[in-house]
């Protein structure tokens, strides 16, 4: 069709096609393949890269399961090198696998550039940042980065290549790290591993760190309503000048694979609503036996109806143990008609959708709490190690939950029975955090609608990237 001047219209631009490049660990991976579904929602061309050998079979399994429900996005198997620390015995086989990702950037390049149509942007996850962001540059594409926790600590982890210096450690001579513009840090809320000198973990982090300020910008899971501080003072300039824009995408939608055990469900569907304690502590988080036998104590004295995930290994592959031998066939059979012990996979997403849930006992994962954030379902923060004690920190300024700051991290001290049942107790039955939380989920199924912030931010860097245009902001 021809205009009054005599040109025919030009037609847009196809969509653009994404890379993304997660990271080791269900907690990585996760949110990649939510925002991967996203895309592909929104008709980008996808392709997923996904590193060989996983490390966790439900890495496997969500991956090949993911694929086959999403048969428009594209498999890219990505061999790495492998890699072997000098204190092998005690490393964390994720943080491994981070660090072998990294190594293997440059073998990227070669598979990506012969890809139809051409790639138009990497999304890497934060963790594996430093080994993409060069393969970008040889393509001559942008690089954004994923980040997989909140933006609080993601405005950390910008700062902290000010704060460690290669090879160093955090001190504890301080009680709290500054990063400007935020609320100080408590130091009792960093990861441990920031205070060993070259930990493999830190030593990532700062690698990672230095890449930021070469992408352009950083996605988070995240909402403007619930993370206005940390969103606002990276944007505004006031955290490091001239650093790339957060851009606040989430929560991610969910893509409800079906995946895991089911029973869950038709057993929650005989319960009263708002009337279950959700216990689980993510896919990587290993109580030790004791803490188990205090767990099991305290959901039994609490006497609330309680769906408890238990997990007793880091890596999945490894978690042989019955749950006889773990709880006790006593208590098994004295709780079995107000309570639900499940080993293994669940849908978790499904759980915390089901109108019998009433709080949830949460390890303060990211995904975990964005999950529980979407839903308006009220949190007990049990934060483990990683990132999750700032996460705790977010849901208790944000109203969604409440943190016991004294139980510490994982294996520090053991939190006695009574104690859990008290604070279960508490969370059950405070209404004016029952109301906080539904507002919450209020606030979060706004931003992700057409039109709402995070929606806006997206369709923003999609259009962007399909017209070849600078990101500015969002």
């Amino acid at each position: 069709m021809s205009s009054a001047t005599g040109y025919r219209q030009q037609p847009p631009p196809p969509p653009p096609h994404i890379a993304l490049l997660p990271s080791a660990g269900m907690g990585h991976l996760t949110p990649l393949l939510r925002l991967a579904a996203m895309l592909a929602s929104c008709n980008c061309t996808v392709t997923l890269i996904t590193a060989q050998p996983p490390v966790s079979a439900a890495e496997a399994t969500h991956i090949t399961a993911f694929l086959a429900a999403n048969p428009t996005i594209n498999r890219l198997d990505f061999q790495i090198l492998p890699y072997i620390p000098s204190n092998t015995a005690t490393a964390d086989p994720f943080f491994i696998q981070f660090e072998a990702i990294i190594r293997s950037g440059h073998l990227l390049t070669p598979l990506l550039s012969t890809t139809s149509p051409p790639i138009s942007a990497i999304f890497a996850d934060i963790a594996s940042a430093a080994g993409v962001f060069q393969v970008a540059d040889d393509l001559g594409i942008p690089i954004y980065i994923v980040s997989t926790t909140c933006a609080r600590f993601s405005s950390l982890v910008a700062y902290i290549q000010h704060l460690i210096a290669p090879g160093s450690s955090i001190t504890m001579a301080e009680t709290s790290i500054h990063v400007p513009g935020l609320v100080p840090f408590d130091i009792s809320t960093l990861p441990p591993p920031f205070f060993i000198p070259n930990h493999i973990f830190t030593n990532g982090l700062v690698s990672n760190s230095r890449i930021l300020t070469k992408s352009k910008g950083i996605l988070v899971n995240t909402f403007h309503a619930f993370e206005p501080e940390a969103i606002g003072a990276v944007n505004g300039g006031k955290v490091m000048p001239n650093f790339p824009p957060f851009l606040p995408i989430g929560p991610l939608k969910p893509h409800n694979l079906e995946l895991g055990d089911h029973q869950p469900l038709p057993w929650l569907d005989k319960q009263p609503p708002q009337s279950v304690v959700y216990v689980n502590f993510g896919s990587r988080t290993a109580l030790s036996r004791d803490q188990i036998t205090e767990l099991r104590n305290g959901l039994e004295e609490s006497g609330k109806i309680f769906l408890w995930v238990l997990k007793s290994t880091t890596v999945d592959k490894q978690d042989t143990e019955e749950l006889e031998e773990l709880l006790g066939n006593s208590f098994i059979q004295r709780t079995k008609h107000k309570g639900m012990v499940v080993k293994g996979w669940v849908n978790q997403e499904q759980i915390l959708s089901h109108p019998a849930i009433g709080s949830f006992v949460s390890h303060c994962g990211w995904n975990s709490v964005m999950e529980a954030a979407a839903r308006g379902i009220p949190v007990l923060a049990w934060p483990q190690h990683g990132d999750q004690k700032v996460n705790a920190g977010v849901v208790e300024t944000a109203g969604l939950g409440i943190w016991t700051k004294g139980w510490g991290w994982l294996g520090e001290k053991t939190v006695k029975g009574e104690e859990i049942a008290e604070k279960i107790r508490m969370v059950m039955s405070d209404e004016k955090l029952r109301e906080k939380a539904r507002k919450i989920g209020e606030e979060a199924k706004t931003a992700i609608e057409i039109g709402g912030s995070s929606n806006k931010v997206l369709m923003e860097i999609i259009n962007n990237l399909q017209y070849k245009q600078d990101i500015t902001g969002y």
